[in-house]
């Protein structure tokens, strides 16, 4: 598959990839309330592989080479306990308010490529993240304005949490896209996040009920579609040029907790999300390209 394409175009296909993804969210959010975020994760890798894997298979494609293994068990691991660790506190907080704490990420990524591949923190990067800081101190701010129940504080935790371990993936995901193709990397990251759930599955598991398996089909379709959409995009366009369109993912939450859960975004959660992306996009606005700038992740 050729690896042509302009900016515009693979930004185009990660913002529908970030839609999908939503949507996603919204299904996943209602199977978890039913069965729990363990169970409801599970049964959604492991129809993802069923999904996928004859699609791969009939395509007759070479076993993934060793490094490419490595890159697939470390993203598989890393971003499935984000996964987990966010769809448990969704259920005990509106989705617009998860998605928006989700925002850190890519903030965060900038300090885990200074720790992991040495690169210098720049001063935007700092003042970026005392930006976003006040946004989750607005958010903090709402949930003591409407006294937020225990279940909504531990939540909003376990999505910081989830952000920690998704930015650490999104670095990963730039490699692993670079050394795979979509569908692989689609295809590998659900086995072995659906490898690894089997394990505690006979404590935190369960079978799903009937009128469920046509929720998890759908949240499995939709998750593999984002998937392939956003490591198409993210192997035509360097990460910095990507980042940006995660915060699409803000106005689809807002707008599905509304039709599907009736949840309602308070004014606190607005202006800590707008202050959390004005944080992220100072962070990560880099100099003007020429020939001493490095390549992004």
């Amino acid at each position: 598959m050729s690896r042509s394409a302009s900016p515009l175009v693979a930004f185009g296909v990660a913002a529908g990839g970030i839609a999908v993804y939503s949507a996603m969210d919204a299904i996943m959010k209602g199977l978890s309330i039913a069965s729990g975020a363990y169970a409801a994760v599970l049964w959604r890798s492991l129809a993802g592989v069923a999904l996928l894997a004859p699609v791969y298979l009939a395509r007759r494609r070479p076993w993934p080479t060793a490094a490419a293994l490595r890159l697939h068990l470390a993203r598989g691991a890393t971003g499935g306990a984000s996964v987990l660790l966010f769809f448990w506190g969704l259920v005990r907080v509106p989705m617009a308010q998860g998605v928006a704490l989700t925002f850190l990420a890519p903030l965060i990524a900038l300090f885990l490529a200074a720790l992991t591949l040495g690169e210098r923190i720049r001063r935007a990067a700092i003042g970026g993240s005392l930006v976003a800081s006040l946004g989750v101190l607005a958010i903090a701010a709402g949930q003591v304005q409407a006294r937020a129940s225990e279940a909504m504080v531990l939540g909003s935790l376990a999505i910081l949490a989830a952000s920690v371990l998704y930015a650490g993936s999104l670095i990963l995901l730039r490699r692993q896209a670079q050394a795979a193709d979509p569908l692989e990397v689609a295809l590998f990251t659900s086995i072995v996040l659906g490898g690894l759930l089997l394990i505690g599955s006979p404590w935190f598991g369960g079978w799903p009920a009937g009128d469920q398996v046509p929720a998890i089909a759908a949240a499995a379709l939709l998750g593999s579609i984002s998937a392939v959409a956003l490591a198409w995009a993210y192997a035509r366009a360097e990460a910095q040029v990507l980042a940006p369109v995660e915060y699409t993912a803000f106005v689809w939450s807002a707008l599905l907790g509304w039709l599907v859960f009736a949840e309602r975004v308070s004014p606190y959660t607005v202006a800590g999300a707008l202050l959390i992306i004005a944080g992220c996009l100072v962070a990560t606005r880099g100099p003007a390209p020429g020939p001493q700038t490095e390549a992004a992740l």
